[in-house]
């Protein structure tokens, strides 16, 4: 059966996941969101890079809300940076399944009372919404799959190690502690906030190991630049923040037993506490001791970017959930309630 697909959003990542949709046999796009005006009225294959390569598509961008509401898709491919709780519950009430990269997992970042919104209206339209979330999110699968190769499991530990030198948004990195003194007021808290995901993250893996947590913490720890870097986007002075390590931790008594975090470094001059991995290391501590570390590496010949690679290796876990979040339960879903998702072989 083909499911018919709206697009949310065509930046970095909904880009990606655009092309991705009008590449797939198995499913129909039936509208895009436009979140800058001028995008409004391009087709999507333009907005996607696939003009030349395919023609139009006939489907345009749009901004109105209540005009792709009304569509009547099966799913909508969800990709702004942060979720808006309004256009969720519009799409989710009128039965459209939501896949999701923006800042979502198992709702725990919103307030009580838009958490029951968002159940309300998977309730009323009978839909589910999925978050892939941090690092990207399937990380966090492979470590549950690692756990089901031990004996005990202690411990979880899921750390995003690399030079993000090259994701050219300054308001993020900021965020982040990049560029600030180590001793400003309040950085701490302000990077907890913006990778307050990764805590969802930790509290989802928790579920799937049928523990439930007694609380969540943040700790983080600055490496100071030991000279200056232009980034182009943005200058790194030397003293301020050049590294960033941090680790939201989920809790059973006294006892540590997911962790989901970051050893993150912007340009040349800093020496992180820990040596870079270049990827993703996912550890299991338990009997036996399991460990992984996933590169996301270019093909042959690649001709786009590295962070290219990174938006693809995030967009993807979402839109390929799609068929399988169409046939879940009604309510919020994760990793840990879906079969395990899969791409599709390139026979063209």
């Amino acid at each position: 059966m083909t499911l018919r697909v709206i697009q949310w959003t065509t930046g970095n990542i909904g880009r990606r996941s655009l092309a991705a949709i009008i590449a797939r046999p198995d499913l129909e796009l039936v509208g895009v969101y436009a979140h800058g005006p001028g995008k409004v009225g391009k087709d999507a294959a333009e907005l996607c890079g696939l003009l030349e390569e395919r023609g139009p598509t006939g489907v345009v961008a749009t901004n109105d809300v209540a005009a792709l509401v009304a569509l009547g898709a099966d799913a909508c491919c969800y990709n702004p940076l942060w979720p808006d709780v309004d256009d969720l519950v519009a799409l989710l009430e009128s039965g459209v399944n939501v896949c999701s990269s923006a800042a979502w997992i198992t709702g725990g970042k919103q307030t009580p009372e838009d958490r029951a919104r968002i159940e309300e209206a998977c309730e009323t339209g009978r839909s589910s919404i999925f978050g892939s979330g941090a690092h990207p999110g399937m990380t966090n699968l492979v470590g549950m799959v690692l756990s089901g190769s031990c004996e005990r499991v202690d411990e979880i530990r899921i750390t995003e190690s690399v030079d993000c030198s090259t994701y050219e948004s300054a308001g993020t990195q900021t965020a982040m502690g990049f560029s600030q003194p180590p001793d400003t007021p309040g950085l701490a808290e302000s990077v907890r906030r913006e990778s307050e995901v990764f805590a969802e993250s930790a509290a989802m893996m928790a579920d799937a190991l049928g523990v439930t947590l007694d609380r969540l913490t943040f700790d983080v720890e600055f490496t100071a630049a030991t000279g200056d870097t232009d980034l182009g986007f943005m200058q790194i002075p030397a003293g301020t923040v050049g590294g960033v390590m941090g680790y939201h931790r989920g809790w059973v008594g006294d006892r540590n037993v997911v962790s989901v975090g970051f050893n993150w470094t912007m340009g040349e001059h800093v020496t992180p506490p820990k040596p870079l991995a270049h990827g993703h290391v996912i550890q299991v501590f338990g009997v036996p001791n399991m460990r992984t570390v996933i590169h996301c590496l270019p093909p042959k010949d690649w001709p786009e970017g590295f962070m290219d690679l990174g938006m693809i290796y995030t967009a993807m876990p979402v839109t390929n959930a799609v068929p399988s979040v169409v046939a879940a339960r009604p309510g919020i879903v994760t990793l840990a309630d879906l079969p395990p998702i899969t791409g599709r072989v390139a026979l063209h």
